[in-house]
Formats: structure tokens, sequence, C-alpha cells
């Protein structure tokens, strides 16, 4: 499927009824790394899994920025009408949730998996990786996580959905920006999955569908 928001054309696929829940995708991938989670989520959710513009099949050929992605998200929500939405996003698209919950109402729902808020909270041997993609290889998706994200305390703090921050135990991003994350947006639970790397229990594998379902259950039953 394809949808214009923002002058720009993404695809998307889309299985499943019921509550919307958007799965987004991390930097230099697309939809198809939640080919497992969806055979699990389809069962209880109408899952969206847009393609980031510039990535997959969704043609972009300007610079890049979060702010950008997630204006986009918000933009497919209010073009498809769509209510009461949950959103998982991993690594860049934890980036684009958080950014776009704070402007949007229509989420009532965040989770988040390796996320960071700033270049320097990603460890040393990412950052080495990035700084050379992008500066050699001329990558707009490397100088993207070389200059961004920039996400402070009062923006986290403008999310009302209700929030689920995730990340491994041995996560690419530094844990002390994961809990200032969680500490920062109002009521957010955190969870630090053990023997877990930054996308082994996401990328390709219905682990992180099964704890979608447990937790957005969960969070609906206590209401």
């Amino acid at each position: 499927m394809e949808i214009t928001v923002n002058g720009v054309t993404l695809h998307y696929e889309k299985t499943g009824e019921g509550r919307p829940l958007f799965l987004l995708h991390g930097n230099g991938e697309d939809h198809t790394i939640f080919d497992q989670a969806a055979k699990v989520l389809r069962s209880h959710f109408a899952v969206y899994m847009p393609d980031t513009r510039g990535h997959g099949k969704s043609a972009y050929e300007g610079e890049l920025h979060y702010a950008d992605f997630a204006a986009d998200l918000n933009a497919m929500i209010e073009a498809l009408q769509l209510e009461d939405v949950a959103v998982y996003g991993f690594s860049d698209g934890g980036i684009t949730a958080l950014l776009a919950a704070m402007d949007s109402s229509r989420i009532t729902s965040v989770i988040t998996s390796g996320a960071n808020t700033r270049p320097e909270t990603v460890k040393q041997p990412l950052r080495t990786l990035i700084a050379l993609s992008g500066t050699f290889a001329h990558d707009p998706k490397m100088r993207l996580m070389q200059k961004e994200p920039d996400i402070t305390a009062d923006m986290l703090k403008k999310i009302q959905a209700e929030t689920l921050v995730l990340a491994g135990a041995h996560d690419l991003v530094e844990e002390s920006d994961t809990r200032f994350i969680a500490s920062c947006i109002p009521h957010a639970s955190l969870r630090i999955l053990q023997s877990e790397s930054h996308g082994s229990y996401i990328v390709h594998d219905r682990r992180i569908g099964d704890l979608l379902v447990a937790y957005l259950n969960h969070a609906r039953k206590g209401e």
C-alpha cells in the first residue's frame, strides 16, 4: 500500500483487525524486520508497518531528520482517520515514536526499544562506525545519527500516552539514557531485558510481538 503525506509517498503494509498498532523500524532497515512479530500481532491488532522516508520502498533523496519521520507518522495516522493508536518503535523508530507522541493526541500508547536522546548516548563502537560512514560514505542515514536526536527532559514530559521503555541489557544505547527517557515521561514503565542486545528480540523475531500483546492487553485491562 502507499500513502502520500508531507509531499512524500510512503509504502506500508497492513495486516489484522482491531486497535491500530504501528511498527516502526530502525535506521537502514524496512518493515520486513517485523515479519515474525506481525504473525503474532495480527490476531490482536490492525498492524501498520510503514517504511520510513528514504528507507525500503519509500523513496526520498533529501536530508533525513527525525522530526520529519514523526511528522510523516502523525500525518499518516490523521489521513487514515485512526484514533486510540499504539506505536512501537525500534531504535530510530523509537525516537520517531517519542517525537510523534509529543504532538499527537491520537497516539495513546507508546513502546520503544533501544531509543536514544542524543548521539553521544550511543556506545562508542557504534559512534565510531556512524562517524566513519557519515563522513566518508556520505550516507544520509548515518549523517542523521551523527547529528540527531536532541531530545530533552522537557520534551519527554509532554508525552501523555501510556509508555513502556525497553532496552536489552547489552544494548547499543547507554542504559543511563534509557533510564533517563523512562524517568522523564509521566508514569512510564521501564524494562531492561536480560541477555538481550539491541535487536536480538526484535529483528525477524516473534518475541517483540509477544511482549507487545502482553503489555498492551494488560494496560488496557487496567483502565
